[in-house]
């Protein structure tokens, strides 16, 4: 975020170094302040930094509405939050959207506290949304290796991209983010490696298997061809099919390959790029491996976050036990 927007930052930021309580300040300011925090400060993803963008300025339009335009973060109380996700429930917002406002809401807040507009967080007197134990499911390794290694004209506008596509996805178990994300100098082919930046700008190694190797390869002389047809030049290692803006693949492009691939090849219209992610921890899992390193290939902060793969495998164990064994019936 640059121009005005870093200007009112600055400003806000002089004006807490000199006084205490911070001055007033409208709030749809603060929430421009806040968000330029994240750009700068923290490396927010372009996809986080859409979702606060939304959901604060949201919230700040509520409570300008609820109580005036003159409105300081400090005369918002915890009700007037909790009101605020009812509204969203009202609209019709399922309670893992309201979920994801409330964590925009406290981070805000948890901001404004540390430079003084508010004296705490009351945002975190609000319960955050009991959300349904929701596990997604997953194609077996054989419905997985059957779609990635039938990836041709009739499933695929450009098949040795889409080729690339899936086998990082499912292969290296990488977020969609993270894919569109990948320039051609993160792939470290001396050390069989790649360069993985992550949220919040964590980075990690995950592993170059032979056959990611062989598809990117396969990929990488029609990349220049097609970069060289058009004159043009870009670091990005996965291209739009037509060479738009940077020529960087977006992640709503990616989502739509991911889910026409896999409906052509018979599998649940519902598959999206995480289907891939989660696929591959749960396949590892299965074949043997721990969770810890599970956790450090996924890039999971939290081992709790891999324990899902756990919950999912033993829901599959089940089934398989309630239809075969006698003493189940």
């Amino acid at each position: 975020m640059t121009g005005p927007a870093t200007a009112i930052l600055d400003q806000i930021l002089e004006t807490n170094l000199q006084f205490c309580p911070a001055a007033p300040a409208e709030l749809d300011t603060l929430v421009t302040a806040y968000l330029g925090v994240l750009t700068n400060e923290r490396g927010s993803s372009p996809h986080t930094l859409r979702a606060y963008d939304r959901e604060l300025h949201a919230f700040a339009a509520y409570v300008i509405r609820e109580q005036g335009a003159e409105t300081q973060p400090a005369a918002i109380e915890h009700t007037r939050i909790r009101a605020y996700l009812g509204s969203l429930y009202e609209r019709g917002l399922t309670k893992a959207s309201t979920a994801r406002a409330l964590a925009a809401i406290r981070s805000w807040f948890r901001w404004l506290a540390r430079f003084g507009y508010v004296q705490q967080n009351v945002a975190s007197l609000v319960s955050t949304p009991k959300l349904p134990n929701h596990l997604p499911r997953v194609p077996s390794i054989e419905q997985m290796n059957m779609v990635v290694d039938s990836i041709d004209e009739q499933a695929a506008s450009w098949p040795t991209r889409d080729a690339v596509i899936f086998e990082l996805l499912y292969g290296c178990g990488i977020r969609n983010a993270e894919l569109t994300g990948l320039n051609l100098a993160d792939i470290h082919w001396a050390n069989e490696a790649i360069l993985i930046r992550g949220k919040g700008q964590k980075q990690r190694y995950v592993p170059l298997g032979d056959t990611a190797a062989h598809a990117i390869r396969a990929y990488l002389g029609e990349r220049l061809s097609r970069l060289q047809a058009a004159h043009r030049e870009s670091k990005a290692l996965i291209l739009n099919l037509h060479l738009r803006s940077t020529g960087r693949l977006s992640t709503r492009s990616v989502a739509r390959i991911v889910k026409h691939i896999a409906i052509a090849r018979g599998l649940s219209p519902d598959v999206h790029p995480h289907t891939l992610r989660h696929a591959f921890g749960t396949h590892l899992l299965e074949e043997g491996a721990d969770l810890r390193s599970i956790q450090e290939l996924l890039g999971h902060e939290r081992l709790s976050t891999t324990q899902r793969y756990t919950q999912l495998t033993t829901n599959q164990l089940t089934a398989v036990y309630d239809k075969t064994h006698p003493r189940a019936k």
